[in-house]
């Protein structure tokens, strides 16, 4: 780490002429002027220029110094000019703060009296800054309460006189701290670190509230007796006494009683601290800013039993007793502290805690994450949030731990052998660089900032610089310095912060290194536990295997499993996904470029553990046909996994599928394709790259293709047995959801076969032969497999299971003229060629829309029988025990009830309007509301219903593995399920509610159109 302080550097040797202002780092105009003003301007003042140009903005401390000698006058300014010259202390002080801060430099100037506070080479002790911020407000203690231990007192001064008093009081106060912070930017003075400057500024703080409480005494109590007992719990950084300059102070109440005389004094306080010295916060109260201001010590307690949020405890980590009934605070603290201790036991801490972490990461907008300190990439909030969490795990067991300061608490995690020592010594400094660059940029202008100046801004990052006290190295200036440093020093908080967590778990697994503490057993599986694994004791034996693995796949192991862990906890399944990477990695045993890849390429490490992490469907095929893995990765155009054709993949399944030379290799060559095509659409949809459309388009280009295949290899493999070319042509006509191009990874194929004989054969052996070829595509493709199943359905044919499988088209046209029902007819609105003889199916196709689209429209007794049917199927078809409002398919407003309304619609209008002669459900809805045959906002409703549930239906199968139609209630599976569709794992209520809303108002066009 860059040296960011230290001995300034003395005066240039050898140079004793006076320097130019340029040189000096003077660039306003006037700085000549200026020096001759101040008598600066001869050679008995060259120590003082050069200390001067040492200041961090040498121009704004020259026109304060301007400033200040109008203000006082010549005879004033010529003490303070002796002071200059004679003290170098003073002088560091003076100059370094002045060109710090514009604010304390105003300071400075409207109360001109307080350079002589810069004089004194020791800062005010703890006892001292309570007299002062004290005696600004002629506070007195409250009888007795200083020898019980208490802060009360009570004020002589109140309203805005008691404001003003105060506010100069504690801008003294922090014009002194600064002074000493920065003086070593100046002179040789002594370092004060960030630990020391953030204590400092919490006593100064707490000292200022124990004023603004005297004040609210006087003010709500007068000179009669205080009523009520009220303590002042501190928290966030002022409670780990780590505070900002610049920062709102987070405080607690706790009152007896709890009444409104309490309220009133609390209220009160917080006004008046509010306008004094700092906003004063007390959103972290149960309840939040929706609580009540003051409660009792055993209401503080009940809720924190009953009702709080893991947040909430979190932040009783920094709780601390700060002013008022000090004996009261620190009952408040013994109560409430130890279940800090217990949290992480809690059912809920681990998505609660990474919905905080998002939640943070949410509120910083994308352009300013790379330079903000405080919550962007690599920032303060990543060590602090890893630091908590890790002492909530482990502060259970070792009260060690139990420490409030950031700082304090990584080195006991460090000592404690929570954390590698190397790595919490690395990022104990990194954590303390960019406080201190925090700091340097509230202190310029007394502003809550922790944004860092834009890279290319040269003047703001030459001042943090210098107010930092980078210096130049080797061929880079301080600014180059400070730009490289920022870099390096949030990319390690980035490295360390996955580190923190794993690292000292692989040593656990490992013991490689007798020289460093590492976790025990307990410890390892309590923190995975709190990671998210239900079962921290396998995922432990996982990681010990894969560390543990021989030669150099367990070296590579070592390097790529924090980021792995990292990425699969968080994941909604934890301990499926690392059981499935070691799975994984057993399978690819003899693969090198496996475990290179990983290592070499973040993009598809990150990518995969998500998808183990999520989806069982996927897991289990990616176990025999890794080689998607490749497809992980990002290609020039976008990722790799959606640059590809379906009429690509369509020509390369049935290419390879058609040159085996049995049916069974054949087979196999067609569930390879296949599954290598279905991994590689559900890691996409995973993963959010493709959209809704998107998938249910490429699973029914990939059913097609196997299809053809099939058609293909049955119909060769007939025509060799038999020595002659086939009697017959056949097609497949998709029907459902197969038709329209929108299957789902559950979807059965619903087709019917078509076949036309050949002129010259005789028709009768040639529906014999086509009928055989049928069932042979049929046994091949649903022949039991490992894979997701092949199944061909053929169950919408004429006289449905009772029917032929295969007829002639003339046969079936026969059989529509005469005998068609209208569900029949409704069927085939759904009706499109999809694999074999194309022109026969086209030949189909024009016979089907004489059925579906008959002039003049569907008889008003069609329409009525499809009513009719509807209504039965709404009060039969749900399965027994299903939830109506969250069965996707069947249940209110699911996917029957928007592909019926449709369809319905379809029937009615086709033959008017030639745009709903389409078999899509989505298209359908857009040529509906072209047609103006429902309004915009009703086709948007069942739009928006239709890919909820299909998403909702697609999520389900990924995450069980199988064909469901049922969400389930609320908890561990429905978060899964969430996850697996888009949603953050803490919005699985929201992901439900969402589900329910769409769905009911789809439900309310349904029966609109059907006129119930």
């Amino acid at each position: 780490m860059t040296n960011v302080s230290g001995p300034a550097p003395g005066r240039p040797a050898g140079r004793s002429a006076l320097p130019s202002p340029g040189r000096l780092g003077l660039l306003e105009k006037s700085a000549a002027d200026d020096l001759a003003r101040l008598g600066w301007n001869d050679k008995a003042a060259i120590d003082v220029l050069w200390s001067l140009s040492r200041s961090p903005d040498a121009d704004l401390a020259l026109r304060t110094l301007t400033r200040l000698y109008a203000e006082v006058g010549a005879e004033e300014w010529s003490e303070i000019d002796a002071a200059i010259r004679a003290d170098k202390g003073f002088r560091g002080r003076l100059f370094a703060v002045i060109g710090s801060s514009d604010a304390l430099a105003d300071h400075l100037v409207a109360e001109p009296a307080s350079w002589r506070l810069l004089l004194d080479d020791e800062l005010p002790d703890r006892d001292e800054i309570d007299r002062l911020m004290l005696e600004s407000v002629d506070a007195i203690a409250e009888p007795g309460e200083l020898e019980k231990g208490n802060r009360i007192h009570r004020a002589g001064l109140t309203g805005p006189k008691a404001v003003v008093a105060l506010r100069l009081a504690y801008r003294n106060l922090m014009l002194r701290l600064a002074a000493h912070d920065v003086a070593s930017t100046v002179e040789d003075e002594p370092v004060m670190w960030f630990p020391e400057v953030g204590a400092y500024l919490a006593d100064m703080a707490d000292a200022a509230l124990t004023a603004a409480l005297a004040v609210a005494y006087r003010e709500v109590c007068g000179d009669k007796p205080i009523p009520v007992r009220l303590a002042v719990i501190a928290m966030g950084k002022c409670g780990a006494r780590e505070l900002n300059y610049v920062s709102d102070v987070d405080i607690i109440f706790v009152s007896e009683p709890a009444d409104g005389v309490a309220a009133r004094i609390a209220g009160e306080m917080m006004r008046v601290g509010s306008l004094a010295f700092f906003e004063v916060d007390a959103a972290l109260r149960p309840e939040g800013k929706a609580g009540a201001l003051t409660r009792t010590l055993e209401s503080h307690v009940a809720y924190y039993k009953r009702w709080a949020k893991t947040w909430e405890f979190q932040a009783l980590l920094k709780a601390r007793a700060m002013t008022g009934d000090m004996q009261l605070a620190d009952d408040y603290i013994a109560a409430v502290k130890p279940m800090v201790w217990q949290a992480a036991e809690r059912e809920d801490f681990v998505p609660e805690v990474q919905a905080m972490r998002r939640r943070v990461e949410s509120l910083v907008p994308e352009d300013l994450r790379a330079r903000n300190l405080k919550l962007g990439s690599g920032s303060l909030r990543d060590v602090e949030f890893a630091v908590q969490l890790l002492q909530m795990v482990h502060g259970r067991i070792d009260e060690s731990l139990r420490v409030m300061p950031t700082v304090d608490a990584l080195a006991a995690l460090t000592a404690g052998g929570y954390v590698g020592r190397d790595d919490g010594a690395n990022l104990g400094a990194s954590y303390q660089f960019l406080r201190l660059l925090e700091h340097r940029l509230q202190l310029q202008r007394l502003s809550r900032t922790h944004l860092l100046p834009e890279f290319d801004d040269d003047e703001g990052m030459r001042w943090l610089a210098r107010a930092a006290h980078i210096r130049r190295e080797g061929e880079l200036d301080a600014t180059g310095v400070l730009r490289e440093q920022i870099r390096h020093q949030s990319l390690r908080v980035r490295r360390l912060h996955e580190k923190l967590f794993y690292r000292p778990l692989l040593e656990a697994a490992t013991r490689f290194n007798t020289q460093e503490l590492t976790l025990s057993d307990s410890s390892a599986e309590r923190r995975l536990a709190a990671l998210g694994y239900a079962k921290p004791d396998r995922a432990m034996n996982h990681i010990r295997a894969l560390s543990n693995a021989p030669g150099r796949r367990g070296q590579i192991q070592l390097l790529i499993l924090p980021q792995l862990l990292e990425t699969i906890s968080r994941t909604p399944d934890p301990d499926a996904g690392l059981l499935n990477y070691r799975r994984l990695c057993d399978v690819m045993e003899d693969a090198d470029w496996f475990l290179r890849l990983l290592r070499d390429d973040g993009v598809v490490a990150q990518r995969l553990m998500k998808v183990l992490g999520t989806s069982e469907y996927i897991a289990n095929m990616l176990m025999r046909s890794p080689e998607v893995i490749h497809q992980y990765s990002d290609g020039p155009d976008g990722p790799k996994l959606c640059d590809v054709r379906p009429e690509d993949v369509a020509k390369g399944l049935i290419a390879s599928t058609v040159r085996q030379q049995d049916l069974k290799r054949a087979v196999a060559a067609a569930r390879s394709h296949r599954r290598a095509e279905l991994v590689r659409i559900a890691s996409a949809d995973v993963l959010g790259l493709m959209d809704v459309p998107q998938v249910c388009r490429a699973l029914s280009s990939v059913w097609a293709a196997v299809l053809n295949a099939a058609l293909t290899v049955v119909i060769n493999a007939s025509e060799a047995e038999r020595g002659e070319p086939a009697p017959a042509r056949i097609a497949v006509i998709g029907m459902g959801r197969l038709g329209g191009g929108e299957l789902g990874y559950g979807s059965d194929a619903d087709v019917l076969f078509v076949c036309q004989p050949n002129p010259d054969v005789d028709e009768a052996a040639a529906v014999r032969w086509s009928q055989t070829i049928a069932e042979n595509v049929r046994t091949m493709l649903g022949s039991p497999s490992d894979d997701p199943p092949l199944e061909v359905d053929t169950g919408l044919r004429p006289e449905g299971r009772n029917g032929k499988v295969v007829r002639t088209l003339t046969a079936y046209a026969a059989y529509y003229d005469q005998w068609a029902q209208p569900w029949e007819i409704q069927a085939l609105l759904r009706a499109h060629q999809v694999a074999g003889d194309e022109n026969l199916g086209i030949d189909f196709l024009h016979m089907a829309d004489r059925i579906r689209y008959p002039a003049g429209g569907v008889s008003a007794e069609a329409v009525k029988e499809i009513r009719r049917i509807k209504a039965r199927v709404d009060a039969e078809r749900l399965p027994r025990g299903a939830d109506p409002a969250t069965h996707t398919k069947l249940g209110r407003g699911g996917l029957a009830d928007i592909e019926w309304t449709v369809q319905l619609l379809q029937l009615r209008y086709a033959h008017r309007y030639r745009s709903l002669h389409n078999t899509s459900t989505l298209e359908s809805l857009d040529a509906i509301g072209a047609a103006e045959l429902l309004g915009e906002n009703d086709v948007a409703l069942l739009k928006d219903a239709w890919i909820t549930a299909t998403k909702a239906r697609n999520a389900l199968v990924l995450v069980r593995g199988k064909p469901i139609d049922q969400l389930p209630g609320p908890g561990r599976q429905l978060r899964q399920i969430a996850y697996a569709a888009g949603w953050p794992q803490d919005q699985a209520a929201e992901f439900l509610e969402h589900y329910l809303r769409v769905t009911r108002r789809a439900k309310a066009v349904v029966l609109k159109v059907f006129g119930v």
